[in-house]
C-alpha cells in the first residue's frame, strides 16, 4: 500500500515512508472503527475501493497543499460509499 500512496503523491524518496505508513494505518483504523470491512492480502487491502479511500486520506493529510478540503470531501464520500456497499459495511454487509 505504501508504494501505491507514494505514487499517488508523486513521492520518489523513502524519507517520508514512516509518516506515510502512519497515515495509512490511521486511515485503516478509522475505517474499521466505522465498521468497514477491509480484506487484506499480505497486509495490503485487496479492494480498489478501499485503496482509493486510503489514497484520498493520505492526499488530504500529507504535507500542505491547496486541495486539502477537496481531498477531505473525496475521502468522506468514499467512506459513505464503502459503508453502503454490500461486503464493506457493518459485519461485511450482513
Amino acid at each position: 500500500m505504501l508504494q501505491t500512496v507514494k505514487l499517488a503523491l508523486r513521492i520518489t524518496t523513502d524519507a517520508f515512508d514512516s509518516e506515510l505508513n502512519r497515515l495509512i494505518a490511521e486511515c485503516i483504523e478509522e475505517m474499521t472503527g466505522l465498521g468497514i470491512t477491509i480484506e487484506t492480502e499480505e497486509d495490503t487491502p485487496t479492494s480498489d475501493q478501499v485503496k482509493g479511500a486510503i489514497v484520498a486520506y493520505c492526499k488530504w493529510q500529507f504535507g500542505s497543499n491547496d486541495e486539502k478540503d477537496a481531498w477531505r470531501g473525496i475521502f468522506d464520500r468514499k467512506l459513505a460509499q464503502l459503508q453502503s456497499m454490500t461486503g464493506y459495511g457493518l459485519n461485511g454487509g450482513a
